[in-house]
């Protein structure tokens, strides 16, 4: 088993996971099995509990692990299917430190951060190595470690000593680190202070390969002087500047000499000859690069200000639009600035928020907690209902839809869902028996579940390829009301994905309009750069004018 741990410095959150997700990438189209890990040095056992305002969107596993966002990227990246132990977090290692304590484990020895925790954390990596994400079920070869956060921080020390360690238990062969830092520019010179400082404090442990992250490409003479100072050879400076895409990341790095380096300093014998998959991820950047038409979306939600909120539905619609041949424009709208009483309060700010909706190609109304912005949500629902604009719901999106209609076309004017209004006499969405409202963290219906379509004409099946049934992956609290699904279905309102037991509503479909689909699911975790989500697939498609042909060519694009 050979290791690359990502490491990175100066300021978090400049593109770590996309370095990581991309070695693993040019890795793979060698011919290797790849795994990867996310070390997040919280103390939170999972990222389920947080709003998306702190770390971005909570991705959700098949297994029903709620992760940091950066498994999304790995998977999307590798096309790979992880765990939840392929997230480690402070809590989860001191719970199980804890738990191996409190049952005796240590046979009475005091229990320390050297060398209990920093021992944890190293068979967990390696245990978790191990186990196959390939659906082939083949042992991975290499797996790619990032550590979250900067070097620096307190809460990062176990981590980096537990690797300082490892590097000696594994061989220098089987080990590597590559670290991320920021070289920032000013009046077009670029500043090596602060990115030298960084890597002095991981090269003191651990000797890193550098990655630098610029705006524009370095020149030789700051790569020597990298070198210099940072104790490196020349070829181990690396430049990532911005390009126009996340999908030349990869490209970026192997023109570079990355997988030559990575196969001399880990003795891996790696196949030199022209790969079919990078060859597939330049025609993909090209093809991005020179699409000219384009199509927009609303997309109205509630942590609009901050896109990671909604990194994993962004991508989606990135995939989709890039399967139709065209440049996407997401017109973010909060969607609290729909409703009536922003009118009162801030009248300018309410008209900008309708143009945006009225102007946009297709609505999207993702999913999310909370009452804050579901009356303005209502509202670019029933707009586009009525004025038959292409729109997806997914999860709350879809529930949000049922209340909709039930208020406006079945008459219920208090319709609405428990979660909101518990008094209301029309309950039209319900909580689940499995909701624990005493436990906040893991007690919702998450991960993959099936869900079958009930009849041959749905739209959302013809999508999927006529499949008889999909599994995707879930991650809520609250459910259609399964009692009242009759008086929808007699206004055209079709529940045409349920459940194994036929007791949960998963797919609405509306008649008489272009493309009017609800997904309790949620579709965009599972969405491919080559292989985009159907549900919102459709929604471009139907935006962009073209699914009725779609439909007809048997689900087949025209060639580009």
């Amino acid at each position: 088993m050979k290791y690359i741990l990502v490491t990175g410095g100066v300021i978090s959150g400049i593109g770590k996971g996309i370095i990581a997700s991309s070695v693993g990438t040019i890795l793979k189209s060698c011919g290797l099995h790849v795994t990867a890990i996310k070390i997040d040095p919280y103390i939170n056992i999972d990222a389920g509990t947080f709003s998306p305002y702190e770390h971005g969107e909570v991705f959700v596993l098949d297994d029903g692990g709620e992760v940091d966002l950066d498994l999304g990227n790995y998977e999307r990246f590798l096309d790979i299917r992880l765990t939840k132990d392929n997230n480690l977090t402070t809590g989860k290692i001191y719970q199980s430190v804890i738990n191996k304590e409190r049952r005796g484990d240590y046979l009475g020895k005091t229990v320390q951060v050297v060398p209990h925790i920093t021992d944890a954390i190293q068979e967990w990596v390696v245990k978790q190595a191990r186990v196959p994400v390939d659906d082939d079920g083949v042992e991975p070869r290499v797996c790619v470690i990032e550590l979250g956060g900067t070097v620096g921080d307190i809460e990062s020390m176990p981590f980096i000593e537990a690797f300082r360690q490892f590097q000696f238990k594994v061989k220098r062969e089987n080990f590597c680190n590559i670290h991320v830092s920021l070289i920032p520019q000013v009046r077009e010179r670029h500043l090596q202070a602060t990115f030298i400082a960084s890597v002095i404090k991981v090269s003191s442990d651990i000797c890193p390969q550098i990655m630098c992250r610029c705006t524009t490409a370095l020149e030789n003479s700051v790569k020597e002087k990298i070198s210099m100072f940072c104790h490196v050879e020349p070829e181990q400076v690396i430049c990532v500047h911005d390009v126009s895409s996340i999908y030349r990341v990869p490209l970026l790095l192997e023109d570079q000499g990355v997988v030559s380096y990575l196969s001399r300093r880990l003795n891996m014998p790696i196949e030199t000859h022209p790969r079919k998959m990078l060859m597939k991820w330049k025609e993909m950047s090209d093809r991005s690069d020179r699409l000219l038409e384009q199509c927009s979306i609303a997309l109205v939600g509630k942590y609009t200000k901050f896109s990671d909120s909604y990194a994993s539905v962004i991508k989606a619609l990135e995939h989709s639009a890039l399967a139709i041949s065209h440049k996407l424009e997401v017109k973010y709208i909060d969607s609290a600035s729909l409703e009536p009483s922003t009118l009162q309060e801030e009248p300018v700010k309410y008209h900008e928020a309708w143009q945006k909706l009225c102007s946009a190609d297709g609505i999207l109304v993702p999913g999310g907690f909370g009452i804050r912005g579901t009356e303005g949500k209502m509202h670019a629902i029933n707009w586009a209902r009525k004025q038959k604009k292409p729109f997806l719901g997914v999860c709350l999106g879809m529930q949000l839809a049922v209340c909709e209609f039930a208020r406006n076309v079945l008459g219920w004017k208090d319709a609405n869902s428990t979660e909101f209004d518990p008094e209301s006499k029309h309950p039209v969405v319900i909580d689940m028996p499995e909701h624990n409202p005493g436990q906040m963290g893991g007690t919702m219906r998450l991960g993959k579940r099936r869900t079958i379509f009930k009849t041959n004409s749905s739209v959302l099946r013809k999508l999927y390829g006529d499949a008889e049934h999909v599994d995707e992956r879930h991650r809520h609290r609250f459910e259609v009301n399964p009692d009242l699904k009759s008086h929808f279905e007699d206004k055209g309102f079709h529940f045409v994905g349920q459940d194994v037991e036929g007791e949960r509503m998963e797919v609405v479909e509306l008649d008489d309009h272009p493309y009017f689909v609800g997904v309790q699911y949620h579709p965009e975790f599972t969405s491919r750069p080559i292989n985009p989500s159907p549900p919102y697939l459709g929604l471009l498609l139907a935006a962009a004018g073209k699914l009725q042909s779609y439909l007809q060519k048997g689900c087949r694009l025209s060639p580009r």
